[in-house]
């Protein structure tokens, strides 16, 4: 089947997707879809949970391995919409619906390329596909929970809306629980070791603390308090406030290393990583497929926002059609014509890469 054909099919598949429900952990219907594209077009595959996946026909153990993997779970639409969240409309070269821009327009996009070289023989790298669940919510029963049971990856494409530029590194994150301690008491009374007056201090801290080492990619780690909670009347004055430190971790820090510090420095009573596993991550500039992206022209930056690289311990590039700042929007859309470009860049890519 040509290309051409494939990327209609795709199309049509994403309009499929926008209108079957698949919020994280609810994936189970959107995964029959995606197993009907690899029967249609005589792929065989494996479903695990509601994890997709697929290697090509002549995979050999002897060669590098190269994973394509985007993800078909869906956030919950947000009140702001004007659409129908499940209607996949098309008007002015927009395809409206939820997860059209992220991230079924980068899984359609990435099949259709996996579908084009499927059979293929004498590739440079074995292909896996994994259309994955659970990304949105960093779910147990993600891409992680797959890394186990696909063949070892050496490097992998995730598929994320980018324009179709070439995000060289991606930033991790830990989020913290903290703890600002004082001396509970009747109002009415004197007491100077409020806990919400002592968490002035340790605010300032935080917003005023600069971590030492940055990256040419990714910048600074950045660092913001976002949610506060203390005292349960007028009259009381609490034992404690809690607060909720969002940290974005770029590839000069490990995660470990982000908690040290804030353990060994931070003036709160106490602070406590929620979860350790969502590292930066990053390829080299001197990767061939960094290197043919470059060359055809397409851009390289650092990316904010966290996607399954997290979870690779390899070398990984995000690339995909449509646009970051449209992810978790009301209406969200993205162009025909983005989708028609991005297959037509991931096959060139590919070929100057694999073939």
């Amino acid at each position: 089947m040509t290309v051409e054909k494939l990327t209609a099919n795709a199309i049509l598949l994403l309009k499929k997707l926008i209108e079957t429900q698949s919020f994280s952990k609810e994936e189970e219907n959107t995964a029959i879809l995606i197993e009907g594209w690899f029967v249609e077009n005589e792929i065989p595959f494996k479903r695990t949970k509601n994890n997709i996946w697929a290697m090509n026909r002549y995979f050999d153990e002897r060669k590098p391995t190269l994973l394509l993997n985007s993800h078909h779970d869906t956030v919950k639409p947000n009140s702001a919409y004007t659409n129908d969240p499940f209607k996949a409309i098309v008007k002015d070269g927009k395809l409206y619906g939820l997860g059209s821009n992220d991230a079924g327009g980068c899984l359609v996009s990435l099949m259709t390329t996996f579908t084009h070289f499927y059979a293929q023989e004498n590739l440079k790298y074995n292909l896996v596909i994994v259309a994955s669940a659970e990304e949105e919510n960093s779910g147990k029963n993600g891409l992680n929970s797959m890394l186990p049971i696909i063949p070892r990856i050496d490097v992998a494409i995730v598929g994320e809306p980018t324009l179709m530029n070439l995000a060289i590194a991606e930033k991790g994150l830990v989020v913290f629980d903290a703890v600002v301690a004082g001396t509970p008491s009747h109002a009415a009374h004197p007491n100077n070791n409020n806990s919400i007056y002592n968490s002035i201090e340790v605010l300032q801290w935080f917003q005023d603390f600069k971590f030492e080492k940055t990256s040419e990619a990714l910048g600074d780690v950045k660092m913001t308090v976002t949610q506060i909670n203390a005292g349960s009347q007028h009259n009381v004055v609490p034992a404690h406030v809690d607060l909720v430190i969002d940290v974005r971790v770029n590839d000069a820090y490990s995660n470990q290393e982000i908690a040290d510090i804030l353990q060994e420095k931070s003036p709160c009573t106490k602070i406590t990583p929620r979860s350790l596993r969502l590292n930066s991550s990053a390829i080299s500039t001197e990767h061939d497929l960094v290197k043919a992206g470059v060359a055809m022209g397409r851009a390289t930056y650092g990316s904010p926002t966290l996607s399954d690289q997290a979870c690779l311990t390899c070398q990984s590039l995000k690339l995909g059609p449509g646009d970051s700042t449209r992810s978790h929007s009301a209406d969200e859309f993205i162009y025909l014509s983005e989708i028609e470009e991005g297959i037509k860049i991931y096959v060139a890519l590919l070929n100057r890469v694999i073939v």
